[in-house]
């Protein structure tokens, strides 16, 4: 949440670029997929992490995929990389947007590429709000987060429930001596806060 709303502040104060960096695969990158308007998911050739290390849905949602480090004794590894991401990318059915995302390779220690990615990110970025998906994709993450904001706050307001609070430890307790199933605990627990709102 703190991501999206530095987003919304920037956006307001008038920056038009804005990177949002992630470390390692996992759930963070689901959450700025749902924030963002070009999802770029930078990788590093001959680190091992071609193909079998990187799991499908990531690469189902980039846009584009740049290999760095492609500078020195590197250069024939990330290459072969980029080979093996534009044949992988060709199994995939095209994404909602309609475009076919890029496999660039480039050195930011050299700078080589650079402009390439970035001619691909504007390419993208002409592509979508020309076809009408852009405007429906921030539509679409308003949505998203507004629900999101809606999760949030109710659960913060449950668990931060004194009464819920004391509950939970015995729900807790109860399903871990197999004295109820998690989802009688469950409803068992959200009735007693719903009678508490009333």
């Amino acid at each position: 949440r703190k991501t999206r709303e530095a987003i919304i502040l920037c956006e307001a104060a008038g920056f038009d670029t804005i990177l949002v960096e992630t470390v390692g695969v996992g759930q963070s990158e689901t959450a700025v997929y749902s924030m963002v308007d070009y999802f770029l998911l930078v990788l590093i050739g001959g680190a091992g992490d071609e193909l079998q290390g990187i799991k499908r849905g990531i690469m189902e949602m980039a846009d584009g995929i740049i290999i760095n480090k492609c500078d020195g004794n590197n250069v024939d590894k990330c290459q072969l990389a980029a080979t093996h991401f534009r044949n992988a990318l060709q199994l995939f059915p095209l994404p909602e947007s309609g475009w076919a995302p890029q496999v660039l390779t480039y050195s930011g220690f050299y700078g080589y590429g650079i402009k390439e990615v970035w001619d691909m990110v504007y390419d993208y970025l002409d592509f979508v709000k020309k076809s009408g998906y852009f405007e429906y994709r921030r539509a679409e993450q308003a949505k998203y987060w507004m629900y999101e904001s809606i999760n949030e706050q109710l659960m913060g307001n449950f668990y931060h429930n004194p009464t819920i609070s004391d509950m939970l430890q015995a729900a807790e307790q109860g399903v871990l001596r197999g004295e109820r199933t998690s989802f009688v605990a469950a409803k068992q627990l959200l009735d007693s806060y719903f009678a508490l709102l009333h």
